[in-house]
């Protein structure tokens, strides 16, 4: 057993283990603090894959912007020590949804198997470098110019809908923060 492979267990370990102590978690700030320590690890994980880019990334957009996100939403509303205890009704439909959800899982799965999915299996087809071309399709590169271009141009329609998505939810967590002064008459 190599350097690596140890290296490898530790982020492992500390990815899952940050995970499940953030779901276990009781209150909110201590499980984003969880969740940026697992986010961390994935990143620590992707350096060992040697995607130098993608740990960037993972740190950056969301060990960083995203979890100062999530922090500044849990404190605008303002949750308090009341705010991670479920009421009776909420469990058991909590309960009642992951029963439904499971269900429909082995519905979707038992329809897929028993239509023949595997036989007719050709949706990625398998990449051979005499087919790829220039022009439109873009040609897997690890420059960071590729991958701005890419996302920029062939991807900007996404990239522009995710944004709208951003805006909508702070405008919306903005409208819930806001608490209602009933009026005196």
């Amino acid at each position: 057993m190599n350097i690596v492979d140890l290296l490898f267990y530790f982020f492992a370990t500390l990815t899952v283990g940050g995970a499940v102590l953030m779901v276990f978690s009781k209150h909110p700030v201590p499980a984003a603090l969880f969740m940026i320590t697992s986010l961390v690890g994935v990143a620590a994980l992707f350096v060992l894959l040697e995607a130098f880019f993608l740990a960037i990334l993972q740190v950056l957009v969301y060990a960083g912007a995203v979890m100062v996100l999530f922090l500044f939403i849990i404190m605008l509303l303002d949750v308090g020590p009341e705010g991670g205890k479920a009421s009776r009704i909420k469990v058991v439909s909590g309960l009642a949804g992951s029963v439904a959800a499971g269900l429909l899982v082995i519905l979707v799965l038992n329809f897929v198997l028993q239509t023949g999915f595997e036989s007719n299996r050709q949706i990625w087809p398998a990449i051979d470098e005499s087919s790829m071309v220039t022009g439109q399709n873009l040609v897997f590169s690890t420059a960071v110019k590729n991958f701005g271009f890419g996302l920029f141009t062939k991807y900007m329609l996404p990239l522009q809908v995710s944004g709208f998505l951003l805006l909508a939810a702070m405008v919306g967590v903005i409208i819930l923060s806001k608490k209602s002064v009933a009026e005196e008459s």
